[in-house]
């Protein structure tokens, strides 16, 4: 079986548009628009997203903008500046983090399919 993709928006790449991945994908540059993954979103400490996430987990130590639905556990590191409304089943929080916004926890936080 062939392991999943992993992807990386580089640092000084401005992405304008959506971004799906059945793969885990890493942002240290900037997207403006949504980024759903099959997998883990990491957000470097440079990178920037603008829009809605949907993913199994996430790792945010930069900026998002948003929507955040995250299926497991959304790790917000120190570093990171989060204006989001998240839905989530664990969080965990740094010391240093700056999270502004509404959070759902709940056994059940996975995103709904779409019909």
């Amino acid at each position: 079986m062939e392991s999943p993709a992993r992807n990386l928006i580089g640092k000084g790449t401005v992405i304008k548009g959506d971004v799906e991945s059945s793969g885990d994908i890493r942002v240290d540059g900037h997207l403006i628009g949504s980024l759903k993954s099959n997998g883990k979103i990491v957000i470097g400490q440079t990178g920037v997203v603008e829009g809605d996430l949907t993913c199994k987990q996430a790792d945010i130590s930069g900026v998002v903008k948003g929507l955040l639905k995250c299926e497991e556990l959304t790790s917000l590191k120190s570093t990171s500046r989060v204006e989001v409304d998240l839905v989530t089943k664990q969080l965990l929080i740094e010391v240093g983090a700056i999270f502004t916004g509404k959070c759902q926890m709940s056994q059940s936080a996975a995103p709904q399919p779409e019909k």
